[in-house]
């Protein structure tokens, strides 16, 4: 059988086929997004380790599924995604350029074990934990999961005795880094290939194909970007990746679609809401159960997933009393409440200061309730095209056709006056953690615009039923 695209166009495993591997022997798995997807014996051995099969207990968004319920998917299946998709895309180029770019078998399952394993090492909760968490109870700290899946892989490979190529292992982990270090390309041979996983240069990459139409699927969305566009028709020219000019807009999509997910899922107040209540949690939890204290060691950090919130809710200790009742609250639909949101002006966004509880406090009037730090909580939302204030597509060269060994970037205004002027929202969204308090945080916020800008930069006021608890 071959591969189910995201619009359901059968499509022959190619790469399979011509590296000589008989499918019907093969062991596959059946996904909802790319159909059947065939494991090849060196993938397996990562696959079936108690390591990689944590992902199965990592959902992919988080606790997204509390506001989106479909949205129950995993780490697992994402990962085995992005290695089917990984290795479609070698064997695309190897099939139309394959004797110029000298590429082999060794490439190509290089660039499916760096798709296998890129999350190897993601923490619980989507990218609250690393984001939201460990901030707060490990000052200072840089710890990234693309860091942790380069250590877990190392910790893979020596528990369990895999034997593999220690090139290929390096080659795999400068894969899973590549979005963290663009600038190292000059050095690389065949830096084409580190484009294909995780693109640090201008973020398109397979792991975005897959998270972006399964992430749309989950949740009930519509997804119209066609990745399966891109991969039939990007070229290698100068050692860099690079689309056909006509399909500009297909490329564009796959930024816009990524933003408009940021802001209508990940990004959502009542999912905010509950990430912000799930970080108090593990904070007040942090010191009894040492939730942070194995984040550099591979053979103990494994072992921690999702299922870390309920071992804080039925754990009976007294002192992880204070997260059991923020896990309760949750259960119960008592969450932070939402209060109101502005979005920073344009002119301010370059030298925007990320606003804090103690802002919010220190704006309220005299009379009436005394606020207290611990009363709000604030979320600072960057949402962009994956550049920050830069356009992605700048990075991005073309093609104009397949006998052009030319290659060049297309300026917005070539293509359309419609396209943004500016490629990062700023959003700042204030919430009460008790709901008797609504009032008085939306009106201390106010007066923090005012201050701030000179106006309410929020574009209406706080509805009187947002001062009222309420549920679902």
């Amino acid at each position: 059988m071959g591969a189910y695209s995201n619009d359901g166009v059968l499509l022959s495993p190619i790469y399979s086929l011509s590296s000589g591997q008989d499918l019907r022997s093969s062991k596959h798995v059946y996904d909802n997004v790319h159909g059947n997807i065939y494991l090849d014996p060196l993938s397996l051995k990562f696959i079936d380790t108690e390591e990689f099969q944590r992902l199965r207990d990592l959902k992919q968004l988080g606790v997204t599924n509390s506001v989106f319920p479909g949205a129950v998917h995993s780490r697992f299946e994402h990962s085995l995604g992005v290695y089917w998709l990984a290795g479609e895309a070698v064997q695309r180029l190897k099939n139309y350029q394959g004797l110029e770019l000298d590429i082999d078998r060794f490439d190509l399952q290089t660039v499916k074990i760096a798709g296998l394993l890129h999350d190897v090492g993601h923490g619980p909760f989507s990218h609250l934990f690393e984001r939201e968490f460990l901030p707060r109870v490990e000052s200072g700290s840089h710890w990234s999961h693309e860091d942790m899946s380069v250590k877990m892989i190392d910790h893979i490979v020596n528990q369990h005795h895999i034997d593999i190529d220690p090139e290929m292992i390096k080659r795999v982990k400068e894969m899973i880094l590549a979005s963290e270090n663009a600038n190292a390309k000059s050095s690389r041979e065949k830096p084409f290939l580190y484009e294909i996983v995780a693109n640090g240069r201008n973020g398109i990459d397979v792991d975005k194909f897959d998270y972006i139409v399964r992430d749309s699927r989950a949740c009930g969305l519509g997804c119209n970007f066609e990745f399966r566009r891109l991969m039939e028709t990007m070229r290698v020219l100068d050692d860099e990746i690079c689309y056909r000019a006509k399909d500009y807009l297909t490329v564009h999509k796959l930024f816009v679609t990524r933003a408009d997910l940021y802001r209508t899922v990940y990004t959502h107040p009542k999912v905010k809401a509950i990430e912000l209540m799930v970080v108090d949690a593990l904070v007040k939890a942090n010191d009894y159960l040492q939730i942070s204290s194995h984040i550099e060691d591979p053979a103990e950090y494994w072992k921690l997933d999702d299922s870390i919130i309920r071992t804080i809710e039925t754990a009976p200790n007294e002192e992880l009393k204070e997260a059991r009742d923020l896990i309760l609250r949750i259960r119960r639909r008592n969450l932070y409440q939402f209060c109101n949101e502005y979005a920073v002006p344009k002119e301010q966004v370059e030298h925007f200061k990320n606003v804090t509880a103690q802002d919010i406090v220190c704006s309220q009037t005299n009379g009436g309730v005394i606020l207290k730090e611990e009363d709000v909580a604030v979320t600072n939302i960057r949402i962009d095209l994956t550049r920050g204030s830069q356009n992605p597509l700048q990075s991005i060269n073309f093609f104009q056709d397949y006998e052009s060994k030319e290659k060049f970037p297309i300026r917005d205004d070539r293509i359309s006056h419609l396209l943004p002027t500016s490629y990062q929202d700023l959003i700042v969204r204030v919430y009460s953690k008790k709901p008797e308090l609504v009032g008085p945080i939306s009106e201390a916020f106010e007066n923090f615009q005012v201050k701030t800008y000179g106006v309410k930069a929020q574009v209406h006021p706080t509805p009187e039923k947002k001062k009222r608890p309420r549920g679902f």
